[in-house]
């Protein structure tokens, strides 16, 4: 079955930097496209970036550009997302998920940001 394990969150002041990762299972890694999505308290789940199966093709939401960069490494199976100049707008549960923008089909449980001082 498709599997996602996030790591890497935690606590840190704004301005400070984390990076998620995602070990992904269960299905061919390098042929879709993939997402992360952040989840606040009390709100729905925001698409955050997205990248393609060869890692060239990147999006982002227009809060993360500029601030946050996606990445895949295909030989291991794991997607990335660098945060830079965190903000506490950026307190959330992070997802990886397979799918893009719009279609999001499996999602891991997901790792802890919050963002405060």
């Amino acid at each position: 079955e498709v599997q996602f394990v996030e790591a890497g969150g935690g606590m840190v002041q704004p301005g400070g930097s984390l990076r998620l990762s995602c070990a992904a299972s269960g299905f061919t890694f390098s042929r879709y496209e993939l997402s992360w999505v952040r989840q606040a308290p009390g709100k729905g789940p925001e698409w955050v970036s997205a990248i393609g199966p060869g890692g060239g093709s990147t999006s982002y939401a227009d809060a993360m550009k500029g601030r946050f960069t996606i990445s895949r490494d295909n030989a291991e199976n794991t997607l990335y997302l660098q945060m830079d100049n965190l903000k506490p707008e950026d307190t959330a549960l992070y997802y990886c998920v397979l799918g893009s923008k719009a279609t999001r089909n499996y999602w891991g449980l997901g790792t802890q940001v919050t963002v405060s001082s």
